[in-house]
C-alpha cells in the first residue's frame, strides 16, 4: 500500500510501497517518506489497489502505477512508474475503486475504466452495462453525474436531483437496492435528498 496528499502549493506528495511504480516516481524504489510527484497544479488525488489518479487545475487526468486490466485508461495494460495523461480535457472529479477507475467532467458526463469482469470478479463495476474490461475512458448512461465514489466491487453516484445510483456486486445487498441483484447499470437507490456519495454504499442525505 501507499500514500498520497497534496499541499497548499499545488505539489503532489507520495510514499510506501512502489513495486510496479505506484508512485509515480519514475523508479521503482519504495518511500518511507514523502518524496515529490513531479509536476504541480495539482488540485485531487485519489489511489486504488496499485495505482494512483491525480487531477490537475488545467482539467487534465493523470495516472500510473500498476495497469492491469486497463486500469490506468490510457488504452493500453502498460504499467507506468511516471504520471500519463488520460484522454480528455474538462475532468472535474476523480475515484478510484480496487481496479477500476471513474472521473467526471463539467458537462455532467461520468467516465469509467479498468477491470470489469474476469477470474476474481469484476461484477459490471464499471456500471457501463457490460461485463467488458476498459483500458481507456467509457461513457456511463446519463447525465447530470454531480459526485461519485468507488469501491472494492461497488460505484455509488449522485445526480444533480438529488437521486442516488449504485451499481456492481450486490450478493449481500451493498448496492442498497432492496435486493441482492448484481448490477453492470447505474441502478437508483431508493430515498430522494441524497447530497453526498460516499465510499462503496455509503452516502449522506440532506434531513440527517
Amino acid at each position: 500500500m501507499n500514500g498520497a496528499a497534496r499541499k497548499s502549493d499545488g505539489t503532489l506528495w507520495v510514499w510506501g510501497l512502489n513495486s510496479v511504480g505506484e508512485l509515480g516516481t519514475n523508479n521503482m524504489v519504495a518511500r518511507s517518506s514523502p518524496v515529490q510527484v513531479p509536476g504541480t497544479t495539482w488540485v485531487e488525488v485519489a489511489g486504488g489497489e496499485a495505482h494512483l489518479l491525480a487531477r490537475k487545475s488545467d482539467g487534465t487526468l493523470w495516472s500510473w502505477g500498476y495497469n492491469n486490466r486497463g486500469r490506468l485508461g490510457d488504452n493500453t495494460i502498460i504499467n507506468r512508474s511516471s504520471p500519463i495523461q488520460i484522454p480528455g480535457t474538462s475532468w472535474t472529479q476523480v475515484s478510484a475503486g480496487c481496479a477500476h477507475s471513474l472521473a467526471r467532467k463539467s458537462d455532467g458526463t461520468l467516465w469509467t475504466w479498468g477491470y470489469n469482469f474476469g477470474p476474481y470478479g469484476g461484477f459490471g463495476k464499471l456500471g457501463d452495462g457490460t461485463i467488458i474490461n476498459r483500458s481507456s475512458p467509457t461513457q456511463i448512461p446519463g447525465t447530470a453525474w454531480v459526485d461519485v465514489a468507488a469501491s472494492l466491487q461497488q460505484t455509488v453516484a449522485r445526480k444533480s436531483d438529488g437521486t442516488l445510483w449504485a451499481w456492481g456486486l450486490n450478493n449481500e445487498g451493498q448496492l442498497g437496492t432492496n435486493d441482492t441483484v448484481t448490477r453492470s447499470s447505474p441502478v437508483q437507490v431508493p430515498g430522494t435528498g441524497w447530497i453526498r456519495s460516499g465510499k462503496g454504499s455509503l452516502a449522506i442525505k440532506s434531513n440527517n
